[in-house]
């Protein structure tokens, strides 16, 4: 594990550096973040809010079972009928606890909607301002650009062209005959000596 522990740090320090170096391309990945936690955040609100709905309609609900049995309880108290006017009394104190018990429950679900809704908005403004930021940092590159390409980033932000494994690879074909030509020039300075 040490050999990999290892390798992992010296990856991390280097892209580290690498980031310091290139801090355009910090910001880009800090913004992807930003992105996607905006993205998690709508998702998790969304997600209270179907819950809170739920609890809502649950509260009805109960709240409807609660009058079907506070009518009960008046009847068979009318009725004379003490026993099952005992036993609806109870149902409907049953009732009374459980709604109450997902009143709390929404209670609860309607503070993390608007905590989250605080979040959300915190992460667009910091979105904001990493995007000002890498608009900056982007017109500043613009300009050394155009006086010399950065070769260290050039591929950063390009897609993959990479051919798989077994697949012809341009680069590759290109760099197997310079070298070819270089075991050939030198073979040929051996033998001329």
């Amino acid at each position: 594990m040490g050999l990999f522990d290892d390798l992992n740090r010296f990856l991390e320090s280097r892209l580290e550096e690498f980031l310091r170096n290139n801090p355009h391309l910090e910001l880009q990945a800090l913004e992807e973040q930003l992105r996607q936690q905006e993205k998690d955040t709508l998702r998790l609100i969304i997600d209270l809010q179907a819950q809170e709905k739920r609890s809502q309609d649950e509260i009805l609900s109960t709240a409807q079972e609660i009058q079907l049995w506070h009518s009960r309880v008046a009847k068979a108290k009318a009725s004379g009928r003490d026993d099952l006017a005992q036993a609806a009394q109870e149902r409907e104190a049953a009732l009374l606890r459980e709604g109450n018990q997902v009143w709390g429950k929404m209670q609860g679900i309607k503070q993390q909607i608007d905590k989250s809704k605080e979040l959300q908005r915190q992460i667009q403004v910091r979105h904001q301002e990493i995007q000002t930021k890498l608009r900056e940092a982007q017109a500043t590159r613009s300009t050394k650009s155009q006086a010399q390409p950065n070769w260290e980033t050039t591929g950063w932000n390009q897609s993959s062209s990479h051919t798989p494994r077994g697949g012809a690879d341009p680069l590759d074909e290109k760099f197997r005959r310079w070298e070819m030509d270089e075991e050939l020039e030198q073979m040929k300075r051996n033998i001329g000596r």
